[in-house]
């Protein structure tokens, strides 16, 4: 699929890495893009058509789908952390807030845009998605689950929709220079690079954008023992016995 040309709908469009992918698809040649979000007074690019789309409203979902009509290209991108852990008090209530956002939300609004997409030529599907798909991190781990969720959903898109001709690409990232990422002390991707990694991924019909070295470190050791990817995790002794608390760190 070429970027020159597409028309594009963009959800959380208003900051961040959406307000990025708005901008540089028009930077790129998009005919029209359309910026969804929960609060229109919050757009501040002249050249974005403004769409009311809160992910988690079957009305919004509906409502864009009959306006924007003549889209080629979806961007999932809308998502939600609350920084909760699985022990803690509120983490069935935060873990319901992220599934409702991160995964049902991006479902419902490829399930709403497939036949758009059919008649538009195929087009294309991108959600937005994390290397937290698979590994779990505690201080943020609802937010994990519903991104592991979400990996295992753009799976699932993919092949449905292949018959289409529409591409479905899951987009995996690091750390992004947002609002969400303001009180970690770590390397940040610049959201314009991540949206120009996806478009170029699209372009070259990719499935997956691995978009920093930390994705594709997280993604490759997968298959190696658990201890790689959490080496916080005690040793098991020889018949499976837990070593005592003294010969380990966690």
């Amino acid at each position: 699929m070429n970027i020159d040309g597409s028309i594009a709908l963009v959800t959380g469009a208003n900051r961040g890495l959406g307000a990025a992918f708005c901008r540089t698809l028009l930077d790129r040649g998009a005919t029209k893009v359309y910026g969804g979000t929960r609060d229109l007074g919050m757009l501040d690019y002249a050249d974005l058509v403004p769409v009311q789309l809160d992910v988690t409203s079957a009305t919004d979902i509906a409502a864009a789908r009959e306006r924007c009509g003549d889209v080629t290209l979806l961007v999932n991108n809308a998502g939600i952390a609350t920084g909760t852990s699985v022990l803690s008090d509120d983490a069935l209530f935060a873990a319901r807030r992220e599934f409702e956002t991160n995964v049902l939300g991006p479902l419902a609004l490829s399930r709403a845009f497939a036949p758009t997409l059919a008649a538009n030529g195929g087009g294309t599907i991108v959600n937005v998605l994390s290397m937290v798909s698979w590994v779990s991190i505690p201080a943020t781990a609802t937010y994990c689950a519903s991104k592991a969720a979400g990996w295992s959903i753009t799976n699932s898109l993919r092949q449905e929709p292949s018959a289409q001709n529409t591409q479905v690409v899951g987009v995996f990232v690091g750390y992004v220079d947002t609002d969400m990422t303001m009180e970690i002390d770590a390397p940040k991707l610049d959201p314009v690079s991540v949206a120009n990694r996806t478009l170029d991924g699209i372009e070259s019909g990719s499935y997956e954008v691995l978009a920093d070295e930390l994705s594709r470190h997280v993604r490759s050791a997968l298959s190696s023992d658990l201890s790689v990817l959490y080496p916080q995790l005690p040793m098991m002794g020889e018949r499976g016995d837990m070593p005592s608390s003294a010969s380990w760190s966690p």
